[in-house]
């Protein structure tokens, strides 16, 4: 009887470290949502409506509602500019106008919450940044936020705020879009760099941004992916050195 039990306790052991050994492994992954985020936000920023469309129904199927996927591409705009952002979303539109006439009904999903916060939208957008950055805004400002405090405000009250504060997506998703929209466009590795580093600080993990690297090679572009790479290793060849 005694080695009955020892038997079932070893089996139930064994079972709960595989299953705990999985969950770990699956936590390390991007998951098919984010890896169709990446996809779609980087092709939105370099216009290229043709693959767009296919990783639009992509999204779909991967689980992705209709409002997030609009998220995502209104995202672009803050840092493609609105032509890109405007053009993926007429893309999007052929897409449900084609799936609906397939007679395939996609999941809407929920609307952004209403903001109860009654802090000024500079307030708001500066306690985000802090909590996406782990520390606390340095004064008097320097910089860019120095030279032009006009897009220093613009950057608190809209991006940080009329955007980030949108709860359709995480602060992780986000991130994830942000930074396949900057690889996607180039010439920006300061902000790339500074973008991964937020990524890290909401709980991306080095080997999801590895996959992510993965990802942009083989939806973006080699080269794009290169970049991001060399980017990649010098975030966290310096986060390893603090």
């Amino acid at each position: 009887m005694i080695q009955k039990i020892k038997s079932v306790l070893l089996v139930l052991t064994v079972v709960l470290a595989t299953t705990a050994e999985a969950q770990t492994e699956q936590q390390k992954s991007l998951d098919l949502r984010q890896e169709s985020i990446i996809r779609i936000a980087g092709l939105t920023a370099q216009g290229n409506l043709t693959v767009l469309t296919r990783e639009l129904e992509k999204g779909l199927e991967a689980g992705l509602t209709v409002n997030e996927i609009k998220e995502v591409l209104i995202h672009v705009y803050a840092y493609a500019g609105f032509s890109r952002s405007l053009r993926g979303l007429q893309t999007f539109i052929t897409v449900l106008d084609d799936r609906k006439e397939k007679g395939i009904t996609d999941v809407i999903g929920a609307e952004a919450s209403e903001i109860k916060d009654e802090r000024t939208k500079y307030t708001r957008g500066k306690a985000v940044l802090e909590t996406l950055s782990g520390v606390p805004e340095k004064e008097p400002k320097t910089g860019y936020a120095a030279f032009a405090p006009t897009i220093e405000v613009f950057l608190k009250e809209h991006l940080f705020a009329d955007i980030f504060e949108r709860d359709v997506l995480t602060y992780q998703e986000r991130e994830l879009v942000t930074i396949s929209i900057l690889t996607g466009i180039g010439g920006v590795e300061p902000m790339l760099r500074s973008h991964l580093n937020l990524s890290l600080n909401v709980g991306l993990t080095p080997a999801q941004l590895q996959q992510f690297v993965e990802v942009i090679k083989t939806a973006i572009g080699k080269n794009e992916a290169k970049i991001a790479h060399v980017v990649l290793e010098e975030v966290l060849a310096s986060r390893n050195n603090k």
